[in-house]
C-alpha cells in the first residue's frame, strides 16, 4: 500500500525528513491551497514565489523518478485545504498514512494532528537547533537572551570559531556595524530574474485570484528555484557581503537593499539551507574576500536570530500570538496599507513593502515596529500585518519577531526592554528626515517629529513598568528634569496626534 509524503511549499529541499523516508510507489503531495493562501492577506508576490517554486520544485522531484500529486489552486477538484489534499489523494491511491516534516506553525500542526488517517510528522531538521536542545538551553535561565543561546551556536557548529575561542577574539562585532550610508551608485543590489513560462502562468494566476492584496505584484524579480538561488547568495558573496557588516542598520529612500542578501526568502523555502549560507559566509572570510564584522555580522542573523526565533516560537507555545502585556488595543492604521502620511520614513518602508515585499531589518523593527509600539496599537494587528506582507514571513520566525522583539507584547522574553525610540536614531540611521514634512529637531509644536512625541508619552504611560528596567529606567530621569509645562505639552500633542491618528485622517 503507497504512503503519501506531504511537502509544504515552504519546505523545498530534496534532503528534507519526509522525502528522505519516500520509498518507490509512494505519493508525493503538494498542493496550491486557498486556505494557506488566505488565512491572511498575504503579499501577491510572496503567493507568486511560493507557488512558482512548488511548481519547479514537483517537476524536480518527478525528473528524479518520484510520483507527485500536485494540485494547483485553480484544479476544479481541489478542495482548497491541505488536509482535504490529503485525504483526496489517499482515496485516489488507497493509502492509510502520511509522512509529513513537521510544519512551522502551530495551526498546521494541529490540522495535521487531527486528521482522520495517519499522519507521522518528523522533525525539521533542516534547523541547526532542535526543539529539544533550546529546551535544554532554556531551561532553569532567568533570561533567554538571544547572545548566549548564539555562543553556544557557535560552539557547536564551529562557524567562525578557533577552537574554543571566537575568530578574533571576539563573539560579535555589533560596535563596528552602526554606520550610516551613503548614496552609492555603483553599489549593486540583489539579481533580478526575468519571469519564465512557469513563473509567468503563476502571476496571471496571483493576478486574477487575488486582485485586491495590498503589495504589487509587477515586477517581479525574485528567483523561483534552487538555481537562482544560489545564484543570489554568489552575488551577495562577492558584491556585498563585505560592506554589509558597516552598514546594515542603514537606511536610505533611493536604496531599498544597500548591502542586504535578500536570501531569506529562499532559506526559509527551503531552496537554500541555512548552514550552506553560513559556511558559505565563512569561507569568504576564511579566503580573506570580507570582514570579520560583516562575516560575524552575517552569520548572526541566521546562527543566532533566525535559530533562537524558531526556539522561542515552540518554547511558548501555540497562544504567544495572542499575548498583549502592555494591553495595546489600536488598530493598525491605514498609513499601513499605503494610506497618506506625512511621515516619510513610515511612507518609505511601507511604499518599500509595496512595491518590494521585503524590507530589511531595522526598517521592520525602528520604523513600522516602533510606530506601532509607540502609538499602542493592537500586537497581533501588527503580528498579522507583517505575516501579510513580507515574502520572507512564516509565523515561527515573525511571531517572535514582532509579538517579542519589535512589540514586547510577550513581557520581556525575547527582549530585555522595548525597541523605541524618538525620531534622533532614524535621523542618525537614514536620510529620510531630510526630506520629511516634519522636523525631526523639533521636540514639540505642528512641525515636531510624531517619534519625538510619542517616544515620550510611551515612557510616560508606561512608567510602572519600565521605570526600574535597567536598560531603559535612567531615561525618567531626564524626563522628570523636564519643565512641567513641557511635559505636559508633549503628553497634549501626543494625545492630538493619535486621535488624528484614529480617526483616520492623514498624520
Amino acid at each position: 500500500m503507497p504512503r503519501l509524503i506531504l511537502v509544504l511549499g515552504d519546505q523545498l529541499s530534496h534532503d528534507i525528513a519526509a522525502l528522505r523516508e519516500a520509498e518507490p510507489g509512494d505519493i508525493i503531495v503538494m498542493a496550491e491551497v486557498m486556505d494557506e493562501a488566505s488565512y491572511v492577506r498575504h503579499h501577491p508576490q510572496k503567493i507568486a514565489f511560493l507557488f512558482a517554486a512548488m511548481r519547479k520544485f514537483a517537476a524536480e522531484l518527478r525528473g528524479k523518478g518520484l510520483t507527485v500529486a500536485y494540485s494547483t489552486l485553480d484544479d476544479p477538484e481541489n478542495s482548497q485545504k491541505i488536509g482535504g489534499e490529503l485525504l483526496r489523494r489517499a482515496a485516489e491511491h488507497g493509502a492509510s498514512e502520511v509522512i509529513a516534516t513537521e510544519p512551522g506553525e502551530w495551526r498546521l500542526i494541529t490540522i495535521l494532528t487531527y486528521l482522520p488517517i495517519t499522519v507521522h510528522q518528523r522533525p525539521d531538521d533542516r534547523f541547526l537547533s532542535s526543539h529539544a536542545e533550546f529546551a535544554a538551553w532554556a531551561e532553569g535561565r532567568k533570561e533567554l537572551r538571544m547572545e548566549w543561546f548564539y555562543r553556544e551556536m557557535r560552539r557547536k557548529t564551529g562557524l567562525l570559531m578557533d577552537g574554543d575561542t571566537p575568530e578574533g577574539g571576539q563573539w560579535n562585532y555589533d560596535h563596528d556595524n552602526r554606520k550610516p550610508a551613503r548614496a552609492d551608485l555603483l553599489r549593486q543590489g540583489p539579481p533580478r530574474f526575468e519571469p519564465d513560462a512557469v513563473t509567468a502562468e503563476v502571476l496571471d494566476l496571483v493576478e486574477a485570484r487575488f486582485p485586491d492584496n495590498f503589495g504589487r505584484l509587477r515586477p517581479f524579480s525574485y528567483a523561483t528555484d534552487r538555481k537562482g538561488a544560489l545564484k543570489v547568495l554568489r552575488h551577495f558573496i562577492d558584491h556585498s557581503l563585505d560592506e554589509f557588516g558597516p552598514y546594515q542598520d542603514a537606511m536610505l529612500q533611493d536604496d531599498p537593499f544597500l548591502h542586504h542578501s535578500i536570501l531569506s526568502p529562499y532559506i526559509n523555502a527551503g531552496l537554500l539551507s541555512p548552514r550552506e549560507v553560513c559556511e558559505a559566509v565563512a569561507r569568504a572570510y576564511a579566503d580573506g574576500k570580507v570582514r570579520l564584522n560583516s562575516a560575524e555580522g552575517y552569520i548572526r542573523q541566521i546562527l543566532g536570530w533566525r535559530e533562537y526565533m524558531r526556539g522561542i516560537y515552540f518554547l511558548e507555545g501555540p497562544d504567544y500570538t495572542s499575548r498583549n502585556v502592555l494591553g495595546h488595543d489600536r488598530d493598525l492604521p491605514p498609513l499601513y496599507w499605503g494610506g497618506k502620511t506625512r511621515m516619510n520614513c513610515l511612507a518609505q518602508a511601507v511604499g518599500q513593502t509595496r512595491d518590494h515585499a521585503y524590507a530589511h531589518h531595522i526598517q521592520r523593527l525602528m520604523i513600522t515596529g516602533n510606530f506601532a509600539l509607540l502609538a499602542g496599537c493592537d500586537p497581533h494587528q501588527v503580528h498579522e500585518w507583517y505575516l501579510e506582507v513580507y515574502v520572507d514571513a512564516y509565523e515561527w520566525v515573525e511571531a517572535p519577531n514582532v509579538i517579542g522583539m519589535s512589540q514586547f507584547a510577550d513581557g520581556g522574553v525575547v527582549g530585555s526592554k522595548p525597541y523605541v525610540s524618538s525620531g534622533n536614531y532614524i535621523n542618525k540611521m537614514s536620510d529620510y528626515c531630510k526630506h520629511c514634512s516634519y522636523k525631526v529637531s523639533a521636540k514639540t509644536g505642528k512641525d515636531a517629529c510624531p517619534f519625538n512625541l510619542l517616544y515620550w508619552d510611551f515612557l510616560a504611560r508606561h512608567r510602572e513598568r519600565f521605570e526600574g528596567n535597567p536598560r531603559i529606567g535612567r531615561i525618567y530621569g531626564t524626563w522628570d528634569r523636564m519643565d512641567a509645562d513641557r511635559r505636559k505639552t508633549i503628553r497634549t500633542e501626543a494625545a492630538d496626534f493619535l486621535r488624528t491618528l484614529d480617526a483616520g485622517d492623514p498624520v
